[in-house]
């Protein structure tokens, strides 16, 4: 009967423990008020991005906030952009844009991963459309960008809609180039699928 009663006890201790790791959540949800001041809000276009994209968004933008109260920033001087670039990134497995300036500084940028798509779905149309769109909300609000310059890499299927979607969201495309690297029958290529 001892046992049984070390074991209870030993229980009792383990539940006991495992009490405040459950007051962890209420500590972590308490600078609710920093967050809401952190980043830009996706509300603002005409178009709404759809609500599962959006509640996944502002999930990421919570992580990414708790993880930056500790650093303090500076304050930006804010920075006018009218002409830039965009550099479209389209592989097998990925859609990747990024927006820049004239001399080639960063302005925004977004992933299909930060989109909150996973696998295949990551190298769809779909994905690409709503990544142009993350990224040129951002740097309409932040930076007043107008006019890009598209530089194309890759032969992902997201390419050309996420040249469509730049257009679409109200950036002029003044020029398209494509910036595939092609070998001059360089390594020897890999052999081919069999499916």
């Amino acid at each position: 009967m001892s046992e049984e009663v070390k074991q209870e006890t030993n229980l009792g201790e383990q539940a006991g423990a495992s009490e405040p790791m459950v007051s962890a959540p209420s500590e972590a949800a308490e600078p609710k008020e920093d967050r809401e001041t952190v980043g830009f809000s996706f509300d603002s276009s005409d178009e709404e991005l759809p609500e599962e994209i959006k509640q996944k968004l502002e999930k990421n933008k919570q992580a990414r906030a708790k993880k930056k109260l500790i650093k303090k920033k500076k304050k930006k001087v804010a920075k006018v952009v009218k002409v830039g670039r965009a550099y479209v990134n389209a592989t097998y497995n990925n859609t990747m844009i990024t927006l820049t300036d004239a001399v080639g500084d960063v302005i925004s940028w977004a992933s299909a991963g930060l989109a909150g798509f996973k696998g295949a779905k990551k190298a769809t149309p779909y994905a690409a459309q709503i990544i142009t769109k993350i990224a040129t909300q951002k740097a309409r609000e932040e930076y007043g960008l107008e006019e890009v310059s598209v530089f194309v890499s890759g032969v992902g299927t997201g390419r050309e809609a996420a040249i469509r979607a730049l257009n679409a969201n109200g950036l002029n495309v003044t020029s398209i180039k494509d910036t595939t690297p092609v070998p001059h029958n360089g390594c020897r290529p890999k052999k081919p699928r069999r499916v």
